[in-house]
C-alpha cells in the first residue's frame, strides 16, 4: 500500500504519539508538529482517508484514534526499507573510507622511503578504547549470518556465524535494528550485563544469538594482533654495505617484509607521548636480524583517538637529524589531511 507524504507523516505522528502516551490522538495533537503545518481540519480530512483505508481507528465517539493491525505493519515495513538502505549507505561509506586511509598510509610509507634512502613501516591506525559505530547482519547460504562491525577509524571486521534455528528477514532487520540502537557509541566495558539481558529479551527466541554477536563485536574492538603494516623502500637495506655482509640485507628484508617488527611499533605507540620520536639501536629493537640496524619512530594521530605508528630502518650511522626532521613533519601532515577530510 502506498501513501503520500502527507499521510505518511499523519500516520507516523499518530503511531509514534501513541507509543508515547498510550492514549487515542487527535487532530489537535498532529496539528503540533512543526514539520506538517498543517490545519486541524485538514488533519481531521486525512485521518478520515487513513480510516477508510484501514490504517487508523477511533476507538470510540469524540476520542482520536489509534493505530490498527494494519496500520503498524505498514509503519514496521517502511522502517525496515529504511534501515536495510541505511545499512548499504553506511556499508559503501565505510568501504571508502578504509580504502582511502589505507591508500594514503601507503604512499606516505612510499614518500618517506623516497626521501630518507632507508626502508620504512607505517602501522595502521588503532585504539585502546575503541567504540562501536555500526553493525550489519546479512543473511548467507545455509543456516548462516554475516556479521559486519565497523568500529572506531572505520576498521571493519567480518565474522560468519552459524545459527542453530534459521532466522527470517525481519528477525534480523528488527535484531540488527536494536543492536545498533543500544550498542552504538559503546566500548566493550560499557556493554554490561543489563545491556545484554535487555538484547535477548528483545531478540525473544533468537537470544542465542546475541552471545554469538557480541563475540564478534569484542574481537572487532581488540584487533590489536590484526593491525596492518605497510612497508616501502626495502631494498634501499642494499645501499649501505655494513647491512649486506653475510647475507645481513636479506634477513633485513625478511624481517621487515614479514613484520617481524610489528611490536615495536606497538610498543612505541603504548610507551611515547603524541610528538615524542623514539630511536632504537642496534639489539634495542629485540630482534637479532636488527642488530646492525636502528629504528626511528613517531606516532600519528587520527580522528576519535585512533592512532599508529611511523618507523624509518637504516644502519646505525643514518642521517638521525634528516630522519627525525621529516618523521616530525609526515606526523604533522597526517595529524592535519585526514581531519580536513572529514
Amino acid at each position: 500500500m502506498q501513501l503520500d507524504e502527507r499521510k505518511w507523516k499523519i500516520l507516523n505522528a499518530i503511531i509514534q504519539n501513541y507509543q508515547e502516551t498510550g492514549e487515542p490522538v487527535g487532530s489537535r495533537t498532529i496539528s503540533k508538529y512543526s514539520d506538517l503545518k498543517l490545519s486541524s481540519a485538514t488533519i481531521r480530512n486525512e485521518m478520515a482517508d487513513l480510516e477508510e483505508m484501514g490504517l487508523i481507528v477511533q476507538p470510540h465517539t469524540s476520542a482520536g484514534r489509534i493505530p490498527t493491525d494494519k496500520g503498524y505493519r505498514l509503519y514496521v515495513d517502511r522502517m525496515m526499507e529504511e534501515q536495510t538502505r541505511e545499512v548499504a549507505e553506511m556499508k559503501d561509506f565505510m568501504v571508502q573510507r578504509v580504502d582511502r586511509l589505507e591508500h594514503l598510509l601507503k604512499q606516505v610509507a612510499k614518500f618517506l622511503a623516497t626521501n630518507t634512502n632507508y626502508a620504512t613501516m607505517i602501522s595502521g591506525p588503532t585504539t585502546r578504547r575503541s567504540r562501536v559505530k555500526f553493525l550489519q547482519l546479512s543473511r548467507m547460504m545455509g543456516e548462516k549470518l554475516l556479521v559486519t562491525v565497523v568500529v572506531d577509524g572505520n576498521i571493519v571486521k567480518n565474522t560468519i556465524l552459524d545459527l542453530e534455528r534459521p532466522m527470517t528477514d525481519d528477525d534480523i532487520l528488527s535484531l540488527a535494528f536494536n543492536l545498533n540502537n543500544t550498542l552504538n557509541g559503546l566500548t566493550m566495558a560499557e556493554i554490561n550485563l543489563g545491556l545484554i539481558a535487555k538484547l535477548k529479551e528483545m531478540a525473544g527466541p533468537n537470544a542465542d544469538v546475541i552471545e554469538k554477536v557480541l563475540d564478534a563485536v569484542a574481537d572487532a574492538i581488540n584487533m590489536e594482533g590484526e593491525v596492518p603494516i605497510y612497508t616501502s623502500g626495502t631494498t634501499n637495506i642494499f645501499k649501505y654495505p655494513e647491512l649486506t655482509v653475510d647475507d645481513n640485507a636479506s634477513q633485513i628484508i625478511g624481517t621487515l617484509e614479514e613484520k617481524q617488527l610489528a611490536h615495536l611499533l606497538t610498543t612505541a605507540m603504548d610507551g611515547e607521548d603524541h610528538g615524542d620520536v623514539q630511536v632504537y639501536i642496534g639489539g634495542e629493537t629485540s630482534v637479532q636480524s636488527m642488530k646492525d640496524c636502528s629504528v626511528v619512530t613517531v606516532k600519528y594521530e587520527l580522528e576519535d583517538g585512533l592512532q599508529g605508528t611511523i618507523g624509518v630502518v637504516g644502519p646505525k650511522r643514518m642521517d638521525y637529524d634528516k630522519v627525525v626532521s621529516v618523521l616530525k613533519n609526515v606526523q604533522t601532515q597526517l595529524d592535519t589531511i585526514y581531519k580536513k577530510e572529514q
